[in-house]
């Protein structure tokens, strides 16, 4: 009773049609409890309120043949009303496990990790995203249920869902992806470890530790749901299920959808994507996901907008340099320091603990322990600004990048820094250096104490969705003319307006030694140069455009990728890139001055030489 009161609280704040509720509400057992006033609240402290609140789990969450409340449609911008809606109202008993602990660590780990450094507005963070997942997939599953009854489906596996989406996330450790992909493989290479093992872990683990009666088939079908595979299931299970919150097939899932438009608009760039639109086509035909081909453009949309995320946000090469030197503050505190937090993703009880406050944790602890205090300076660095520095950039194809893995290495690029130092130093000695190359008031730092690794090669792979392929031809699709038969689009159904490519590779390369700028950069070049001549490939240093010609061109022809673009014969990879050229000696603003270098033997003689000469 109390339960169904607080529910009919909720829907008529959230609605405004109650202006004044009491802030004393009377449980079933008679006892009194306090609750905040419901009118004052904005919508957003009004869900936290619901999801803390003991009314919200008490007595019967099915009642009759409505299993869930009705949920109200609240006037608000679409990337927090479907939030909302899932906020407002409480889950299903069996899935009631955001109040937990191995759920609550989420709201301390930020969705977008280091890029929350660039876009300070940016951070929302796992907890809300999980919360915005589960309530996509009830709706697409509901949805598809209300529409195609003879599917089947049922509270059970709606209700599953729902779990899976808001449960999908729990492995994520601190940083997000800065932990599973690049921290992880480099201090335990033979332990690999992804964040969904982590969450299938921590899953385990908060249903046997919260004593919650579920079943065994359930458990093992969540689990492959957050997968997005079937592997320890039930064979009976509906295959199309598999495909709601990490869909393999085609990338079209609800995890995505959400961290979208969340995404998008923390960073003030919202993006409109009609979810609800594209929800209403969902079909399930041959135990598939298909969509309504009048949607296809809105669905190509979506995988232009996942790139543009990718390439502008998540891949910011600001954040790119926090990523770095969070790797190697973790480090640091994980070697020298001793903490082994690594190890600590094995242990569901220590992984509660593991969160983006990490770096609060080891700055204090160094206060103590000097063991620790490298890794202080370095988090820092970070919130000094005291970045690594991006010295060049170049966007490769995707075919190019085991080519620029094998012959673009760290090594090689230390190797050609120090021999042209070198070259430098003779043409200085006998008046042969130009004094056009280099920086005015700058002198030419001596290399010879740049190691391997200071320097960084960050190799980022960007694309839509399906590697270089074109994403629109996984997703299968209907016309009104025949519901039930389904196929995939081709290039002139929807558009034939499409890039020769669907994948490229970003190539950032970074110092952690600013004095070296101009050093690491002249080393990768020099070390591009050679592959260029080795794989002879010509330099178009000439950036004039061509006058166009008085006579139309007639339409380029030529072999096409199985994507529809044209395929280049020629790669521009391997040009120079002129908009980062600096000059000989550059240093970036707010490096130290380097410290007198002392002449070597013959070099006072140098302006002489080149007098006479």
């Amino acid at each position: 009773m109390a339960a169904a009161l607080e529910h009919r609280l909720v829907r008529a704040a959230s609605c405004k049609l109650l202006q004044k509720t009491p802030s004393r509400v009377r449980s079933g057992s008679g006892s009194v409890r306090r609750s905040p006033s419901v009118a004052l609240l904005s919508p957003f402290a009004l869900a936290v309120w619901t999801f803390s609140s003991p009314l919200a789990q008490d007595g019967p969450l099915h009642q009759g043949s409505n299993p869930r409340p009705h949920r109200c449609q609240c006037q608000a911008s679409q990337v927090y009303r479907y939030a909302r809606s899932t906020q407002l109202f409480s889950l299903p008993k069996k899935s009631n496990h955001q109040g937990r602990r191995q759920f609550q660590r989420l709201r301390n780990i930020k969705q977008l990790g280091t890029s929350y450094y660039v876009w300070p507005g940016a951070s929302h963070n796992r907890f809300e995203h999980c919360l915005g997942v589960a309530c996509l997939a009830r709706k697409l599953l509901t949805a598809i249920r209300s529409r195609q009854p003879e599917l089947g489906l049922t509270d059970r596996d709606v209700d599953l869902v729902e779990i899976a989406g808001l449960c999908h996330d729990l492995g994520h450790g601190p940083w997000s992806h800065v932990w599973d992909a690049m921290f992880m493989p480099s201090v335990l290479p033979d332990r690999p470890w992804k964040h969904e093992e982590g969450s299938e872990m921590m899953f385990d683990f908060l249903v046997k530790d919260n004593n919650i009666d579920i079943e065994d088939a359930d458990v093992k079908l969540i689990k492959d749901l957050i997968a997005g595979e079937r592997r320890h299931c039930d064979p009976s299970e509906k295959q199309f299920l598999f495909d709601i919150v990490a869909n393999k097939k085609n990338g079209l899932d609800v995890d995505k959808f959400d961290y979208f438009l969340r995404d998008s608009r923390a960073i003030g760039e919202e993006i409109k994507i009609s979810l609800s639109l594209l929800f209403s086509s969902a079909r399930v035909i041959d135990n598939e996901i298909c969509y309504d081909v009048k949607h296809c453009n809105l669905i190509y949309e979506i995988y232009n907008t996942r790139f543009r995320l990718h390439k502008l946000v998540y891949n910011h090469k600001t954040a790119k340099a926090i990523e770095y030197m969070i790797i190697d503050a973790l480090k640091l505190a994980q070697n020298e320091g001793g903490m082994k937090i690594a190890e600590r993703v094995f242990d569901p009880e220590s992984m509660c603990t593991l969160t983006d406050e990490l770096m609060s944790l080891i700055e204090y602890m160094s206060i103590t322990d000097p063991k620790l205090k490298p890794a202080a300076d370095m988090f820092q660095r970070i919130k000094q600004r005291k970045l690594y520095k991006q010295v060049d950039f170049k966007t490769i194809q995707w075919a190019e990048r085991q080519l620029f893995e094998q012959n673009v290495t760290r090594e090689k690029i230390v190797e050609a820094a120090k021999l042209n130092y070198n070259k430098h130093m003779d043409d200085r000695k006998y008046g042969t250096d130009k004094a056009d190359d280099k920086e005015e008031g700058f002198e030419l730092e001596d290399p010879e104490n740049l190691e391997v690794d200071d320097v960084i090669i960050s190799l980022s792979p960007m694309h839509y969705g399906m590697g270089p392929e074109n994403p629109v031809d996984h997703v299968k699709f209907y016309s009104r003319q025949s519901l039930n038969q389904s196929r995939s689009a081709q290039l002139g159904d929807y558009s034939i307006l499409m890039p020769p490519f669907f994948g490229e590779i970003s190539l950032r390369v970074y110092t952690k030694k600013p004095e070296y700028y101009y050093n690491v950069q002249a080393g990768y070049r020099a070390v591009v140069q050679e592959l260029r001549e080795k794989q002879g490939q010509e330099v178009r240093s000439d950036l004039s455009v061509p006058t166009p010609p008085l006579t139309p061109l007639a339409p380029t022809t030529g072999p096409r990728s199985s994507s529809g673009g044209l395929r280049r014969t020629a790669s521009a990879s391997l040009n120079e890139n002129p908009w980062t050229t600096v000059k000989a000696g550059f240093q970036p603003p707010g490096t130290p001055s380097p410290k007198k270098r002392k002449a070597s033997v013959g070099e006072e003689d140098a302006p002489e030489a080149k007098r006479r000469s």
